[in-house]
This record gives C-alpha cells, sequence and structure tokens, in this order.
C-alpha cells in the first residue's frame, strides 16, 4: 500500500478557496487582445475605405530676357503658395468640376529652393478626377502668373501634365492588416510596461522573521571556586595491650551483676 500523505491545516483553507475559482488570466493578456484589435480595425479599414488616386503636374519658371535666371527661384517659391490660394482655386474649380472648399482639401503643392519647379498634386476617388483637379489648378497659377510677366520678367510654363494614376495611393488590405496589428501590438505593450503588477488572492502570507535579541553584554556569575581537599587526622592502629585493656574493663561490670544477691 503506497503511505498516504496528510495535508497540512494551513494549506488546506487555501486549497478549498481555489476549488470554485476559475483558472487566473495571464498577466500578459493585453498583448494578444491589442493586437487582435488593431488586426480588426486595419482589415475592416482596409476593405471599407474608398481608394485615392493621385496625379501631379509640374510648371516650371522661366526668365525673359532682360531678366536675371536667379530671380526665378524666389518667383518659383511665391508661386508655390499662390496655388492653393482662394483666388486660383475658384479661378480652377470650373474645369475640376469640384468646388472651392473641395478643391483646398484635394490639392498639394511642392517647390524646391534649388529648382525653379513648381509641383501640383491633385487627389481623387477617381483617376480621371485627379487628373483634372492638378490640371485646373495648374492652368489657373500659370494664367495668372503670365498675366504679370511684364512686371515680374518671369514665366511658368507646363513642364509635364497629370495623366491618369494606375494604382490607388492609399493603402491596400495587407497593408492596413500590418500596420492595424503591429499598432496594437505596441498599444498591448505599453499597457504591460504601465499597469501595476497585481500579487495573486492565494499566495500564502509571509510570516515575519523572530526579532533577534539585541546582543547586549549578559553578566555571568562565578563559577564557584573548588574547596580544597584537606588531610584529615587518622587515628593510630590498636595495639595487642591495648585491645586487652579494653577487653577486661569490659567484663567487669558483667561479674558486679552476677555477685550481686537477687
Amino acid at each position: 500500500m503506497r503511505p498516504r500523505f496528510r495535508i497540512p491545516s494551513v494549506v488546506k483553507p487555501a486549497r478549498l478557496r481555489l476549488r470554485g475559482r476559475r483558472p487566473p488570466v495571464p498577466v500578459w493578456w493585453p498583448l494578444p487582445a491589442c493586437a487582435a484589435l488593431g488586426l480588426t480595425a486595419g482589415a475592416a479599414y482596409g476593405a471599407l475605405a474608398e481608394p485615392e488616386y493621385a496625379s501631379t503636374t509640374y510648371l516650371i519658371a522661366v526668365a525673359e530676357k532682360d531678366s536675371e535666371p536667379a530671380a526665378t527661384l524666389g518667383f518659383a517659391q511665391a508661386y508655390g503658395r499662390l496655388a492653393t490660394s482662394t483666388s486660383t482655386l475658384a479661378y480652377a474649380q470650373g474645369n475640376a468640376g469640384v468646388s472651392t472648399r473641395q478643391l483646398g482639401s484635394r490639392v498639394q503643392t511642392e517647390t524646391s529652393p534649388e529648382s525653379p519647379m513648381i509641383g501640383i498634386t491633385g487627389t481623387a476617388g477617381r483617376p480621371g478626377d485627379a487628373a483634372d483637379i492638378a490640371n485646373a489648378v495648374a492652368d489657373a497659377l500659370r494664367l495668372k502668373a503670365n498675366g504679370q510677366s511684364e512686371n515680374t520678367g518671369v514665366k511658368l510654363v507646363r513642364f509635364s501634365q497629370a495623366v491618369k494614376a494606375p494604382e490607388p495611393v492609399s493603402p491596400s488590405l495587407p497593408l492596413s492588416i500590418a500596420v492595424g496589428t503591429s499598432a496594437g501590438a505596441l498599444v498591448g505593450g505599453l499597457i504591460l510596461l504601465v499597469r501595476p503588477r497585481r500579487t495573486p488572492a492565494y499566495e500564502s502570507p509571509v510570516l515575519p522573521a523572530p526579532a533577534s535579541e539585541p546582543a547586549t553584554a549578559r553578566a555571568t556569575t562565578p563559577a564557584p571556586a573548588p574547596t580544597p581537599v584537606t588531610a584529615r587526622a587518622t587515628a593510630p592502629a590498636p595495639t595487642k595491650a591495648t585491645t586487652a585493656t579494653t577487653t577486661a574493663r569490659a567484663k567487669k561490670p558483667r561479674k558486679k551483676q552476677e555477685n550481686q544477691p537477687s
């Protein structure tokens, strides 16, 4: 028979409490939960978001005969800022087919301090509309700049025309899923780092260590001194004469008692 081990009484209450409970949730649960949430959000955005197309046209500033070529850099920067102004967009809205407010959110410009070139990008839900927006704004800016060329000495010439974009610039479905999952995992990791650690309820309490007695100098009682061994006087051994005398003395009273009359 196998020996039976009895559970100590200290362990029994904790074991009985754990029988009615579910297994504890792991402390790293925010990481997979946030990653799954990010994956779902990325997939939903990639599947439901409307694709967006972009087309870009370029204008270049050219100096006239009596103007300095270095002046074209400054005018290119200035005309790049005027491309998104209200007056330019209002002139371009007829050819673009959208309102001025919509043009302001769908047009972007870029310039370079090293070259007198202006890039105008139009965005829309269809590739043809994006190209029309970019070309309409470029034509409006070119007409406005060339109307003042006699005073500025600089003209804007079309360098390239915007064409239909073959692919959308919005994130694709796989890219949206990857970005969403990565963002969710990052948020879950930050939650694990920030939140305080919790102690389990079934952890046995730690008993305090017994307080050590202060190291004080204890008074020690002196050990009793050993008693000196003294030499006892020993009586001399009796001789034969002394023994005979002692015996005679002991017999005399008995004789007197025998001679007395009864």
